[in-house]
């Protein structure tokens, strides 16, 4: 049996919510983070410099906790952690903290919205069964969205180039999430986790290098918030809030994972309104209600027990054959 199978059926519940509320708000608040560095910092080495950091910490934990051994895993395995990495963090993330340095945080953290749009897109396009449930929670999630966004947009407040940039990013963080459930990955979701934040990393810190972030670098002058904010980005947003993503990947439908992207926005508001004085208007307030409507269509629609993982009901399990078939599957 897989790792995503046997996740997906045996999850308690109370640890899928535990794990969904450390990403909403954590994520969350990392927008706010990511503003904060880019003020002073170069953005992709940055990144990279994030990524690769946590990384190092959590394989050095997992080696010294189980033995070096712990993670050694396929080339197969090793090629699927890469694509995963650089899809979530080198283009994704990467995008995110290049476009942040000319949008605010709150509407970097709605533009990402779209996540889970294109994961419903991706779904169906596979062959999966949406339900009307599903697609009208989504929907009724993108108009908030826009009731969100288009007043600003209108305004020219935003700078198209960083909103492009931030749609990619959207882009790429759902196909990057819709493939890690169908890709080999390792079956430990921790050094899973290691692998692509440390693959993810080293790749944005050449991207840094090759754009020329090096001299601004090398110059430093970096402020203490940016400081302060990038060792928040390490250890929660990354180390944490990653692990518990990647484990929810596994673990959950993952369009009930991608309702992050809905909080997430709501969390970035109210921060950026509180700290960096970003605009809160009523237009805000309504798409933001409208989002937290849309996040309960889409979990009551995919707690179902008809709605669950595709890869499930693609590949049923053939019955057991006695004791010693249970123990042979539960080795695998």
């Amino acid at each position: 049996m897989t790792a995503a199978r046997s996740g997906a059926l045996g999850a308690p519940p109370w640890l899928v919510w535990a794990a969904l509320l450390v990403v909403y708000l954590v994520w969350g608040s990392t927008y706010l983070g990511i503003r904060v560095v880019v003020e002073s910092m170069p953005p992709l080495l940055t990144a990279g410099l994030r990524f690769v950091i946590a990384g190092g910490i959590l394989m050095t934990a997992l080696a010294a906790r189980s033995g070096a051994a712990k993670l050694h895993i396929s080339k197969g395995e090793l090629v699927a952690a890469g694509l995963v990495g650089i899809s979530l963090l080198t283009i994704a993330n990467g995008l995110v903290t290049v476009g942040e340095k000319t949008v605010p945080s709150g509407l970097a953290a709605l533009i990402i919205g779209v996540v889970p749009l294109v994961i419903l897109v991706l779904r169906r396009l596979s062959g999966e069964r949406i339900s009307k449930a599903g697609v009208g929670g989504v929907a009724l999630g993108f108009a908030g969205l826009g009731v969100l966004v288009v007043p600003r947009g209108l305004s020219g407040a935003a700078d198209p180039v960083g909103m492009g940039m931030l749609v990619v990013a959207s882009t790429s963080w759902a196909i990057g999430s819709f493939m890690s459930r169908r890709l080999s990955l390792p079956q430990d979701g921790l050094v899973a986790t290691g692998y692509q934040l440390s693959i993810g990393g080293a790749c944005l810190l050449l991207a840094g290098v090759a754009t020329g972030e090096l001299p601004q670098a090398q110059a430093g002058g970096f402020s203490e918030a940016s400081i302060w904010a990038l060792l928040y980005l390490i250890l929660f947003g990354s180390l944490l809030a990653y692990t518990a993503y990647v484990w929810l990947l596994r673990n959950a439908p993952v369009t009930k994972v991608a309702t992050y992207a809905y909080v997430n926005p709501i969390v970035a508001l109210a921060l950026g309104g509180l700290i960096l004085d970003e605009r809160l208007d009523a237009s805000m307030i309504i798409g933001a209600l409208m989002i937290v409507a849309s996040v309960g269509f889409i979990v009551r629609t995919e707690s179902r027990p008809a709605l669950r993982d595709a890869a499930i009901k693609s590949a049923p399990i053939p019955p057991l054959r006695g004791r010693a078939d249970l123990m042979a599957r539960l080795r695998r």
